[in-house]
């Protein structure tokens, strides 16, 4: 049984930071990722990242301010969200792949998380 639990979300202000982790569980996965979706909008890829740390995407409206690692240990994907602004807020979901190229396509993720929700305040 695949497994994948999220924490980290809340209510920050602009310019504030948070800290999303997801901690996945029943496998291993290739590719784990974040996605995030705000009301009314369609689901995007925020940042995805491969076994060994060596490929990253990061969506162009979060390069600079969001980071993505992930600890292979404990089979675990972070994303240290920075200098957040009001257009960020959306439910974040985890994602992850098993298949042996970067996934980031929606098509391509196996397993989601239920989400956690980043809200940021004006």
């Amino acid at each position: 049984q695949v497994q994948l639990v999220e924490s980290g979300g809340g209510l920050v202000q602009a310019g504030g930071s948070l800290r999303l982790s997801c901690a996945a569980s029943g496998g291993t996965f290739y590719t784990m990722g974040w996605f995030r979706q705000a009301p009314g909008k369609e689901r995007e890829l925020v940042s995805c990242i491969s076994w060994g740390g060596g490929s990253i995407y990061y969506a162009d409206s979060v390069k600079g301010r969001f980071t993505i690692s992930r600890a292979n240990a404990k089979n675990t994907v972070y994303l240290q969200l920075n200098n957040l602004k009001p257009e960020d807020t959306a439910v974040y979901s985890c994602a992850v792949g098993s298949r042996s190229i970067l996934h980031y396509t929606i098509q391509d993720y196996d397993y989601w998380g239920q989400g956690t929700q980043v809200t940021v305040s004006s």
